[in-house]
C-alpha cells in the first residue's frame, strides 16, 4: 500500500477492538473486535469457584493479551497494510481498572499462591464494592480540609483507585503486602507491550487523585486513613507519570511475534477510553465540549488553565490533550434510563403497535414524541434513575417525574426522560460558564447521536448551543490511533502534536444541530422549573430521597 498507518486499540467492558488508519486522512482500514474470554467476573473466580461479594467486578488480564493475538493481526490481515507501513500505536481503557502485580510486573492472579484470592484479580472500573472504603476516605479528607477533593467536586467514587486499594488492605492485607504495585490496567498492557511500565496522566490524574505539580494526597492524610498506607505513593504507586499519547516505548520482539508486527514500533502511553473520544472527534483545543453519549454520558473539554468548577468530577493537567487542563463532569444514566423506561414501564399496546408499523419501540416512541411542543407533555423530570454525577456528586439521588395525570401517555413521559437529561447537561455546562470556563460547540459522539435526531435537537434547544455529531463510529479507537502517529513523531511517520494529528485525521463532521428560537424560550421556563426541583431535593431542603433509599435498604436487610 505505501503509506503509513496506525493501529489504535480501544479496550471496552466485555471486548477489546483494534483498529488500523490511515494516518494520512483518519480512513478507517479494517476493525476486528474480541470479545473477553472471561467477561466479567462478578459471581466467582475462575480458579476454585470462588464466590464474590455483592458488587463486585472483576476480569481476566489475560483477555487483554488475547485482543493483542486476536484483533491485532486480524485487523492486519482485513487491512491489507504490512507490518513495515504500522508506524505507531495507541491503546484506551476503562478506568480505574487496576490489578496488582509482582516485582516482575506478574499479576499476582497468574500466581498459583494468589489465583484464588479476589483481591489478586483485576478490579473493573465498575467494581463496587469498595464504597465503604470510599465514604471512609471522604469523610476523612472534609473533616481533614485536604484541598484535593475540589478536583473530585468533592468526593471520591468507590469505582476510583484509592477506595480499591483500601478495601484490598482491609480485606485482605497479606496480598496487599505482597503487591509490588498497583497498576491500571491500561499501564499494564502497555508494559506488556514494551517492557516499560509508566503510568498515564488521564488515569493517574481522573481515577488515582495524583496532580502534576503536587502529586498523590499528601502522607498525613493517607496514615490518618491507615498506617498502613503512608507511603503508598512512594511503594505501591511508585513510577513515572507521563502525559497519555506521548510514547512510552516500543514494541518488544515477544510481543512483535504475538502480534504480527514489527519490533521497535512507538507505543503511546495510554488514555481512558472516554477521554480519546476528545482528540477522536478533533477537539484539541479550547471552546468545545464533548458529550460521549451511551448508557451513560461523559462532559470533557480542554482549557488553558485549572479552575474550580462545581461538581467536576476531575480536572487534569495533561489529561488529554498535552499542553491543556482537561475537565471531565458526567451523568450516570442516559441510554440506561431509556432503556429502563422501554423494558419496564412500557404498556404492551405500545409494543403492539410498533410491530405492526415494523419499527422499533424507540422509533415509535420518538415518533410520537418528536409530534410534541415543548411543555406539551405537562411533565417535567429529574435524570437520577442512577445518582447524580455532577453537579451534585451524590450517587444516592433517584429519579423523580412531576405532572403525571390520568391522561399521560407513553410518549410524554420518554420525552420528559429525553428532555431531563438535556437538562442535566445544561446545568453542567452553567457550572463550567460560571468558572469563566467558555463553551461555544458542543460535539456529541456515540451510538445514541448516530441514532436519535430527536434527542439532539432537544439538546440544541436546551442548551442554546449548536450541536455537531462527527463522522465517526469508533471515536475513541481512532482517537488513540492519532496519539499512535504521535507516538511516531515526524521522523518515524506520524505528527509532532495531536494538534497536527486530528487536523488531517479527524473526522468530518457529520451533522449539526442549530437551537430553534422559539423552543428556546420555552425550555427556558422549563429549565428554570428543573432548578428548583433540583436544588430542592438535591442540596438538602427536602432529604426524602435519601430517606427512602435507607428504608429500602433496611427492608431488604431484613428480609436476608
Amino acid at each position: 500500500m505505501n503509506g503509513t498507518y496506525a493501529i489504535g486499540i480501544d479496550y471496552g467492558t466485555e471486548s477489546g477492538r483494534a483498529l488500523i488508519v490511515d494516518t494520512k486522512n483518519g480512513r478507517v482500514l479494517a476493525t476486528h473486535v474480541t470479545p473477553y474470554p472471561h467477561g466479567v467476573m462478578d459471581k466467582e473466580l475462575p480458579e476454585g469457584g470462588v464466590k464474590l461479594g455483592a458488587d463486585w467486578a472483576l476480569q481476566h488480564p489475560d483477555d487483554y493479551l488475547e485482543v493483542l493475538r486476536r484483533s491485532v493481526p486480524e485487523a492486519l490481515r482485513q487491512s491489507g497494510v504490512s507490518a513495515d507501513e504500522i508506524v505507531g500505536i495507541g491503546i484506551d481503557f476503562t478506568a480505574c481498572t487496576i490489578l496488582p502485580v509482582d516485582g516482575a510486573n506478574a499479576p499476582l492472579c497468574f500466581s498459583e499462591t494468589w489465583k484464588r484470592r479476589p483481591h489478586a484479580w483485576v478490579k473493573l472500573w465498575k467494581h463496587h464494592a469498595a464504597q465503604e472504603d470510599a465514604d471512609r476516605l471522604n469523610e476523612l479528607a472534609v473533616a481533614r480540609g485536604e484541598t484535593f477533593l475540589s478536583r473530585y467536586g468533592g468526593s471520591l467514587s468507590s469505582e476510583w483507585l484509592l477506595p480499591k486499594v483500601a478495601q484490598t488492605l482491609r480485606e485482605d492485607p497479606e496480598l496487599f503486602d505482597a503487591t509490588d504495585r498497583f497498576v491500571e490496567a491500561a499501564d499494564w498492557v502497555v508494559w506488556a507491550m514494551t517492557g516499560t511500565l509508566k503510568r498515564n496522566s488521564c488515569a493517574a490524574g481522573y481515577k488515582g487523585t495524583w496532580h502534576k505539580t503536587e502529586g498523590y494526597p499528601d502522607r498525613g492524610y493517607l496514615e490518618a486513613a491507615d498506617p498502613r498506607l503512608a507511603s503508598l505513593p512512594e511503594t505501591k504507586l511508585r513510577g513515572e507519570t507521563i502525559p497519555s499519547g506521548t510514547k512510552a516505548g516500543e514494541l518488544t520482539p515477544e510481543m512483535a511475534q504475538l502480534t504480527g508486527l514489527r519490533a521497535g514500533i512507538p507505543v503511546a502511553a495510554a488514555i481512558i477510553d472516554a477521554h480519546a473520544a476528545v482528540p477522536g472527534v478533533g477537539v484539541v483545543r479550547p471552546g468545545t465540549m464533548v458529550l460521549a453519549m451511551g448508557t451513560s454520558l461523559c462532559h470533557m473539554l480542554i482549557a488553558d488553565s485549572e479552575r474550580e468548577v462545581e461538581g467536576i468530577r476531575g480536572v487534569v493537567e495533561d489529561g488529554i490533550v498535552p499542553g491543556y487542563f482537561g475537565y471531565e463532569a458526567g451523568q450516570p444514566a442516559v441510554g440506561d434510563m431509556f432503556a429502563w423506561f422501554v423494558d419496564h414501564a412500557v404498556p404492551a399496546y405500545v409494543r403492539d403497535q410498533a410491530a405492526q408499523k415494523g419499527e422499533s419501540v424507540f422509533d415509535w416512541l420518538g415518533r410520537e414524541a418528536e409530534a410534541m411542543a415543548p411543555g406539551e407533555s405537562g411533565l417535567l423530570a429529574l435524570d437520577w434513575w442512577n445518582g447524580n454525577r455532577s453537579v451534585l456528586a451524590d450517587e444516592s439521588l433517584r429519579g423523580l417525574i412531576v405532572g403525571l395525570g390520568l391522561q399521560t401517555r407513553p410518549a410524554q413521559i420518554y420525552r420528559a426522560l429525553l428532555e431531563a437529561t438535556a437538562f442535566g447537561t445544561k446545568r453542567v455546562i452553567e457550572a463550567f460558564e460560571a468558572s469563566g470556563i467558555p463553551i461555544s460547540v458542543v460535539a456529541a459522539n456515540g451510538g445514541i447521536p448516530q441514532r436519535n435526531p430527536l434527542l439532539m435537537q432537544i439538546y440544541a434547544d436546551v442548551t442554546g448551543k449548536q450541536i455537531d455529531i462527527p463522522a465517526a463510529e469508533q471515536s475513541t479507537a481512532l482517537g488513540s490511533a492519532m496519539m499512535g502517529a504521535v507516538a511516531a513523531g515526524i521522523a518515524g511517520g506520524g505528527y509532532a502534536t495531536l494538534a497536527d494529528a486530528a487536523a488531517r485525521m479527524a473526522p468530518p463532521v457529520k451533522q449539526s444541530y442549530y437551537p430553534n428560537a422559539d423552543h428556546v424560550r420555552l425550555y427556558e421556563e422549563l429549565y428554570r422549573e428543573y432548578v428548583t426541583l433540583h436544588d430542592y431535593f438535591g442540596k438538602g431542603a427536602n432529604e426524602s430521597m435519601h430517606r427512602l433509599r435507607k428504608l429500602q435498604e433496611r427492608a431488604v436487610e431484613s428480609k436476608r
